[in-house]
């Protein structure tokens, strides 16, 4: 009896040590989690707005100076990482949101912060309704949560509005959320390979219970979604990438595939190194409009590669790749206007393992993509020099946060991205016993102020 007692007593000391042991190796995890550069860019292009690590920066184009965010609630507007940050369609509002479960929302017109949402857990992706009067955002949890702003201009006090719950994806990290082009569904897209189409109810707090679609095809995690507007489609058609290497466009009313473009077979033809199936996970789309491209960023080809979408036939060809020669640039994040005709990248990560830099970006802007008047020769996609790109030098002292950094530091970048959006989005496969510590130990209720 003796002798039971000990070996139970040792094998409970066995599994409290590597029970910590777990723990500590998830902490370390969590601590070196890299977090992408991001950027966004005003409908009509007045502001242009890079979110790298916690820190927001933006930058005015009409007055050709930096912004300061003006944040009531005191301190530094996020204290994690942010990841996701949007413009509304009429460039009035702007959101940001991430790791630190906050989800601010900035009047554009004087920058000020008007209303602060606090999540439950971390926050994956965002969309502002196209009338301006609701902002959705998804946790890594599945959820999809909305917050009213009615009549909010920017005079008022900031409020720390309470959000609902909208519709959710059970537990499966959501990575994309947007509005189609006419506001009447709000598509979301998950790490299991689900694009879900739902109606925007007219009163959304009760929830949205009405699902249009279902768009099924990737065989990989959907990271980005994108609309290309239609003069027949007031809903437009809707374009995807993934961890599969392709980008699909989808008629979002029944859910069809319309197209699939096999965007990693031509990539492995131009770089080298693009040996691993994870080095070829399109990391963002962005559709040009008047022109009916779409830039993707690719996890391993500097530069972007442009597909052209033909309306008529619905279908989605390679036209060109636009090389970014002599630097290690990996866009990690798109933008573009309905002005402007120029298409702006960033790359670049937070806390990078072994770097004596907590946050680094490097943004660059693609000129060639206005409409030429008739009889005028087609113009070509150009990557802009840096004293070419609006704002010049002290836009890319506000955005990057300074002029030179080391080639090698943003290749490293590049991998750590590689290597953290894999950690993200691939399931990993967790023991029972592993599985039941994580469910004892978790602290995704726990809210950060």
């Amino acid at each position: 009896m003796e002798d039971s007692r000990i070996e139970e007593c040792e094998h409970d000391n066995s599994n409290t040590q590597e029970d910590a042991q777990v723990e500590e190796s998830e902490q370390n995890n969590k601590d070196m989690e890299v977090a992408p550069a991001l950027i966004s860019v005003h409908p009509t292009q007045n502001s242009v707005a890079v979110a790298v690590g916690s820190d927001l920066r933006v930058f005015d184009l009409l007055d050709n100076c930096a912004v300061t965010l003006v944040d009531e609630s005191g301190g530094a507007s996020h204290n994690d990482s942010i990841r996701c940050i949007k413009y509304g369609t009429n460039g009035k509002l702007f959101v940001s949101a991430g790791d630190d479960k906050l989800v601010k929302v900035w009047s554009t017109d004087c920058w000020r912060c008007i209303s602060t949402v606090i999540s439950e857990k971390r926050v994956s992706a965002v969309a502002i309704s196209n009338d301006g009067l609701h902002v959705c955002f998804a946790d890594k949890f599945g959820v999809v949560w909305v917050v009213d702003l009615p009549g909010f201009d920017g005079t008022e006090a900031p409020l720390n509005k309470k959000a609902a719950p909208l519709l959710a994806h059970y537990c499966s990290i959501i990575t994309s959320l947007e509005f189609s082009p006419d506001g009447r569904f709000i598509v979301s897209a998950d790490r299991d390979f689900k694009i879900r189409v739902t109606v925007f109810p007219t009163k959304p707090l009760n929830g949205a219970h009405e699902i249009q679609s279902f768009c099924l095809g990737h065989t990989e995690f959907v990271s980005c979604l994108a609309f290309i507007s239609a003069p027949d489609s007031p809903q437009g058609f809707l374009v995807s990438g993934g961890g599969d290497s392709t980008v699909r466009m989808w008629d979002i009313i029944s859910g069809t595939l319309l197209d699939t473009c096999e965007v990693g077979a031509k990539v492995e033809l131009i770089e080298s190194d693009a040996t691993e199936a994870n080095c070829l996970t399109i990391t963002d789309i962005c559709t040009i409009p008047d022109c009916n491209l779409i830039a993707v960023a690719i996890q391993s080809l500097r530069g972007i590669m442009l597909l052209t979408c033909d309306l008529p036939s619905r279908t989605l060809s390679v036209t060109k790749v636009v090389s970014i020669t002599g630097e290690n640039f990996v866009p990690t994040s798109l933008g573009s206007s309905i002005s402007g005709g120029l298409l702006w990248m960033v790359t670049g990560a937070s806390k990078l393992r072994g770097s004596d830099i907590s946050s680094l970006s490097r943004v660059k802007a693609v000129s060639g993509f206005n409409k030429s008047s008739p009889g005028a020769p087609e113009q070509e996609p150009v990557v802009l020099i840096d004293t070419e790109i609006p704002g010049g030098a002290k836009l890319l002292e506000k955005l990057q946060g300074s002029m030179s950094i080391d080639e090698k530091v943003f290749l490293a970048a590049a991998d750590a991205v590689k290597t953290a959006m894999c950690n993200l989005l691939i399931k990993k496969q967790y023991t029972d016993e592993k599985r039941e510590f994580r469910k004892r130990t978790r602290n995704d209720k726990k809210n950060t102020q």
